[in-house]
């Protein structure tokens, strides 16, 4: 009989204990099981990279054709549209000194379309409980020479830091440092600690883009997780969303970066872009990726893998006073808000003879990719394929309304 008590009694312990585990550890475990990668992601990945030419989008195919002989873009281009792939095509030279061709699965420096991925990791850290959005950047660098900036100023472009890729350019030319060496995220916080530059003016007045900005996140990353910049987006980013050919390249890790596609800059073939120390910092650059793995990207964000709906929410909220009454800044996206919660999230790129855009709109389910290698005002004159997927156009001359601040708007 006191057998028969103590097994019930031992049955209702494990009963409550489990019950304890509800509803909230329950859901805790579920998110934390979206965000494993399964063997069927791979199949369903590539099921939605899947492109028939012959099925492609005409329209756009005689755009593309147009816009290479005309405004001489030179590069790769992809639309998809309801989880399908309508176009792409790898239009010129990867390399014209050595007359290598582009492929569609060449890997380019994603320049300024690194800075959504910083804004990810970023989020991912906040989600965790690693740091705060209000977290000082003095509490994870104490040397840091400037007070009040934070993490979150640091990702809407508020904190009103100078640019260090000027600043630091100017000090190893007067000092005739190794302009072949890559120097590293950790170094530049380094030097700003030492020779302490004029900030661009006080933290939180106003929007100005900057590399500065993204560059400290990186920073931060590779404090508050112990990896290199380059580990963390591979495991946290890259694998879980299946970016199979998506690398972070830094001088300060590679002598030569391993990729074939040249930046060709001054919109001749003359200049090819060597690559220099400036090619160290990372986070405001330095992802190297290509058209289809962009196409993952979007879909792993959209589907809550890499980060939560409210984390997505949050960086997809204008932090600034809107330039032209449609266009903002949020964490690390540039977005379009039109009327009726119309959004469409963006970035662009400009470094080193690259220069891209990459859209999202998330009501008509459309992604639109442009990574050329050229760099010229190509990506001026998209227009009428906006109109023709019926996305608002990405382009701030074609709206009126107050503008921005000089060298607060572009790359």
């Amino acid at each position: 009989m006191k057998f028969r008590q103590l097994t019930i009694a031992l049955s209702l312990a494990i009963l409550s204990l489990s019950s304890c585990s509800s509803p909230a550890e329950k859901a805790k475990k579920a998110e934390a099981d979206k965000k494993v990668r399964i063997p069927e992601d791979d199949k369903a990945d590539s099921l939605l990279l899947v492109y028939n030419p012959a099925k492609g989008d005409k329209w756009i195919a005689d755009f593309v054709q147009n816009l290479h002989k005309k405004y001489s873009f030179n590069g790769n281009v992809l639309v998809a549209k309801g989880g399908k792939i309508i176009y792409e095509k790898a239009v010129g030279w990867a390399d014209y000194l050595h007359r290598d061709s582009l492929k569609i699965n060449s890997e380019f420096e994603l320049a300024s379309i690194t800075k959504t991925f910083t804004g990810v990791a970023i989020m991912q850290l906040v989600e965790t409980g690693k740091l705060k959005l209000t977290d000082d950047v003095k509490k994870f660098y104490p040397n840091f020479p400037y007070d009040g900036i934070t993490v979150e100023l640091l990702l809407s472009h508020r904190s009103g830091m100078m640019n260090y890729v000027y600043f630091i350019d100017d000090i190893w030319r007067k000092e005739k440092r190794d302009m072949k060496k890559g120097v590293s995220n950790q170094e530049v916080m380094q030097v700003i600690a030492d020779k302490k530059p004029n900030p661009y003016t006080k933290p939180d007045r106003l929007f100005h883009y900057n590399n500065s900005n993204f560059m400290v996140l990186g920073a931060i990353i590779e404090k508050v997780t112990g990896q290199r910049y380059s580990q963390y987006m591979m495991e946290h980013i890259f694998k879980p969303a299946g970016m199979k050919n998506t690398h972070v390249y830094s001088k300060a890790e590679y002598e030569k970066i391993p990729v074939d596609v040249v930046g060709h800059d001054r919109n001749s073939w003359r200049y090819s872009v060597v690559q220099n120390f400036l090619d160290g910092p990372v986070g405001d650059k330095g992802i190297y990726s290509t058209l289809h793995d962009l196409v993952l990207y979007d879909k792993y964000l959209k589907n809550g893998r890499l980060l939560t709906q409210k984390s997505l929410d949050s960086a997809y909220k204008g932090r600034n006073k809107a330039i032209k009454g449609h266009f903002n800044y949020g964490y690390g996206w540039r977005m379009f808000d039109g009327e009726k919660d119309r959004k469409v999230v963006y970035h662009t790129g400009w470094w080193h003879g690259f220069r891209h855009i990459y859209v999202r709109d998330f009501q008509k389910d459309i992604v639109v990719i442009f990574l050329g290698n050229l760099t010229n005002g190509s990506l001026m004159h998209l227009d009428e394929l906006y109109k023709h997927l019926g996305v608002p156009v990405i382009r701030k001359g074609a709206y009126s309304g107050a503008g921005s601040l000089p060298g607060s708007d572009e790359d």
